[in-house]
């Protein structure tokens, strides 16, 4: 479980990297609403207002999210302060974390 959770903090720091990533509230809003975002990361310990904020304009505009990490782990993994969320705008680094964390969903089924 472990092994998958740093699977998925270095492919959010590669698409980082490669400027396909975005982080903080506002910039992931916008890349939402302009369609850029192939998928959403929104930390457990992000504010009730960020999360309903976030969930909602991801349901809106049909970009999956994964509520998975800490502030300080989204932070750590694209080399800023704490950041609540982090949008991934590259189709292939998007697959590449969500195939992780769909496999850790399915250890966690056992």
């Amino acid at each position: 479980m472990v092994e998958i959770k740093h699977k998925v903090i270095s492919h959010l720091g590669l698409a980082t990297r490669a400027s396909k990533c975005v982080t903080g509230d506002e910039k992931v809003m916008q890349a939402i609403r302009n369609k850029q975002a192939k998928l959403v990361i929104l930390s457990t310990d992000a504010s009730d207002g960020t999360k309903k904020k976030v969930m909602d304009k991801c349901k809106s505009y049909d970009i999956p999210l994964f509520e998975y990490m800490t502030m300080e782990e989204i932070g750590n993994s694209t080399g800023k302060s704490e950041r609540a969320t982090a949008a991934v705008m590259d189709a292939g680094f998007a697959k590449m974390i969500h195939n992780c964390i769909a496999q850790l969903a399915e250890v966690n089924k056992y």
